[in-house]
């Protein structure tokens, strides 16, 4: 399935549905009412196990609205933990001539960051240093606790495309990136969530990031240095994984930073992260 999480014309409450096709058309069909109330969100599917049953109920039926009558919400807009990983390829961890590392690099991003697909991402009036970085995003699917690497996919719901957009002097007033990668309306999330069940091997998805329509970043998802078996089993070693939870995997070589020269985002800009079998997020850049 693909799922999303939106606001309609004329609703202030956020809603969810499974995204279906019909001809050429993506259109939604509402999970509210398909589950008849009793879920409200993703994350509340997610968390009582009941992807099954909302498959079940949107199995075959028409779309209630058309998905560009809607504006999309990062698929999971209220995780209670976002974790990301830094220097995960190889072709990134040589750009930025940094050594390797035994353990995942990882911080935090704030749920309150994010926003959907063909959202504006905000550059910073702080900032004339603003970064792309295409990622994977891997969205836990059950309470994970001291998960081994081999039990790793069991608590995985899915994949998205993510956009960690970075404020680089910001990120590099420490050693800390935590700054640099929390300003409002930086996280790029979306366009969906798709669910673990519909990909064969998500190992062998390419990741590609456009700006502008040029290509900046390519690799192949086995190219991560720590793979998602690894990050889970790391994570969960020190802290507990919620349902809805979401794990920014790293992104490859080819940001804006270590361009020759260096060449970062200015309002107008489109930047575009799409991994085969998920789909494309689109964001374009606005001054903040």
């Amino acid at each position: 399935m693909r799922l999303v999480s939106y606001m309609s014309e004329g609703s202030d409450e956020p809603r969810f549905g499974r995204v279906v096709t019909d001809g050429a058309v993506d259109g939604v069909v509402d999970g509210v009412t398909a589950t008849d109330g009793r879920f409200r969100s993703v994350r509340e599917v997610l968390a009582a196990g009941a992807l099954p049953e909302l498959a079940a109920a949107t199995q075959g039926r028409a779309a209630d609205l058309p998905i560009g009558s809607v504006r999309l919400l990062p698929p999971v807009p209220d995780p209670s933990k976002i974790i990301c990983a830094g220097g995960n390829y190889r072709s990134h961890l040589d750009e930025t001539r940094r050594p390797d590392n035994a353990y995942p690099t990882l911080f935090s991003r704030f749920p309150d960051t994010q926003i959907g697909h063909d959202q504006p991402a905000v550059r910073p009036a702080e900032t004339s240093r603003f970064d792309y970085e295409g990622e994977l995003a891997v969205v836990i699917g059950a309470r994970a606790d001291h998960v081994p690497e081999a039990d790793a996919a069991q608590v995985v719901a899915g994949y998205s495309c993510y956009d960690d957009l970075s404020v680089r002097d910001w990120q590099r007033h420490t050693s800390q990136f935590l700054p640099g990668k929390n300003f409002r309306a930086t996280g790029g999330f979306g366009p969906w969530l798709v669910t673990a069940d519909e990909i064969d091997d998500i190992s062998a998805a390419t990741l590609r990031t456009r700006v502008n329509g040029e290509l900046r970043q390519e690799a192949s998802i086995s190219q991560l240095i720590f793979g998602i078996p690894e990050l889970i089993a790391y994570i969960t070693t020190f802290t507990v994984l919620a349902p809805g939870d979401v794990i920014v995997t790293g992104t490859p070589g080819g940001v804006g930073l270590f361009r020759d020269p260096p060449v970062f985002l200015t309002d107008g800009d489109l930047v575009e992260v799409e991994i085969t079998g998920i789909g494309r997020l689109v964001n374009p850049v606005v001054a903040g």
